[in-house]
């Protein structure tokens, strides 16, 4: 097959979706990789990286669209890339359909394969792909909080950890997966007060066991979250549905009860925030106050640390879209459970019945 890897154009995404040494492995099964020239650039690796690992390098994103079976991407396709996609082709990315009436609509009018790294789920229940960008998100928010906690940056003007004879921050994180493990153990290490909320008691039990002794366990619902969010100096929304928009579990009126210079890093935005108050931000503009809290709410916090999640990403991408290359999206499907949940549409039908039931929209099980 012949496989394109266009460069993102998504504000500030730096990432690529495919690393020299992918396309290496993708020619040993004998396919064809076209990489746009640059886009690996803002992960550190030059157009002659790719020469020579055996890409072709492509002018344009339209040229690469119009060429390929596969495209391989790291964020979902944007307006200027709505033309070009082609009925039949597979595009192989993040979608958060979820979080997009729009992109939804325009995937399924495109009649493209759209197999979608977020719901990709393996025989343990774990999601491969998601889960890296997910600990490097929750790592990234409790950096992106410790910063905007700063008086210079409009915070509270708090250390997390606090100091001798001064108290440490309140942290509070609501959700206990993948992203809410990650932040919580990096805040715990710095020093912070740390409540983690969530509403499965098993992974509660599961946390109170590995985590340190500032960090504390809670049942989630609206009487803790509430009590929690009123003494919070940094929040972390950590809440994922698969394939479905984020519950908005915090609402206006407990953001109203925060104390001003408080901080919200809402990182379910991908799938529509899980903060009542929260709208999609960018990194070059990344914060705005609402209440007179800080709100962090970038849809692709990962996209900041490019090196390092270009090749966390890759590491779990290549062997299913070498699986997909190799034997085509249906057999592939048939064959692996993992990447049957991904596939979202097929040719104008929606697949995914999170995705339907979000837009009452009508779903058709790709089995």
């Amino acid at each position: 097959m012949i496989i394109g890897v266009p460069r993102e154009i998504k504000p500030d995404e730096y990432r690529v979706a495919l690393i020299p040494a992918g396309v290496e492995e993708m020619l040993k099964h004998g396919h064809t990789v076209l990489v746009e020239r640059g886009a690996g650039l803002g992960s550190g690796i030059s157009d002659q990286e790719y020469k020579r690992a055996g890409a072709k390098l492509i002018d344009s994103s339209q040229e690469i669209y119009k060429q390929v079976q596969i495209v391989i991407k790291v964020k979902e396709p944007l307006p200027e890339e709505y033309p070009f996609l082609r009925e039949g082709q597979i595009v192989f990315t993040f979608f958060h359909f979820a979080a997009s009436k729009k992109l939804t609509d325009t995937i399924i009018k495109s009649k493209v394969v759209a197999i979608a790294y977020e719901t990709m789920r393996d025989e343990h229940g774990q999601h491969p792909i998601l889960t890296p960008m997910s600990e490097v998100a929750g790592r990234m928010s409790i950096q992106e909080g410790a910063k905007y906690l700063e008086k210079p940056m409009l915070g509270r003007g708090i250390l997390l950890g606090g100091v001798p004879g001064v108290a440490p921050a309140e942290v509070v994180v609501v959700g206990g997966g993948v992203v809410g493990t990650n932040a919580a153990k990096v805040a715990a290490g710095l020093g912070a007060r740390v409540t983690i909320l969530d509403i499965n008691v098993n992974r509660l039990r599961y946390l109170d066991d590995i985590m340190p002794k500032n960090v504390v366990t809670l049942m989630s619902n609206t009487q803790n979250i509430r009590g929690k969010v009123a003494v919070a100096d940094l929040l972390i929304g950590a809440v994922l549905i698969e394939g479905a928009r984020a519950p908005r579990v915090v609402t206006k009126e407990m953001v109203q009860t925060m104390k001003p210079g408080a901080v919200i890093i809402d990182v379910a935005i991908d799938q529509g925030g899980c903060v009542e108050t929260s709208k999609p931000t960018t990194h070059s503009n990344p914060v705005y106050r609402e209440y007179d809290v800080i709100h962090y709410c970038v849809t692709n916090i990962p996209g900041a640390v490019a090196c390092t999640s270009t090749n966390a990403l890759t590491n779990v991408t290549l062997p299913y879209a070498i699986e997909i290359a190799d034997k085509g999206f249906e057999r592939a499907a048939r064959e692996n459970p993992a990447i049957l949940r991904g596939i979202c549409m097929v040719k104008g039908r929606l697949a995914n019945k999170a995705v339907a039931d979000a837009f009452g929209m009508e779903y058709n099980s790709f089995e």
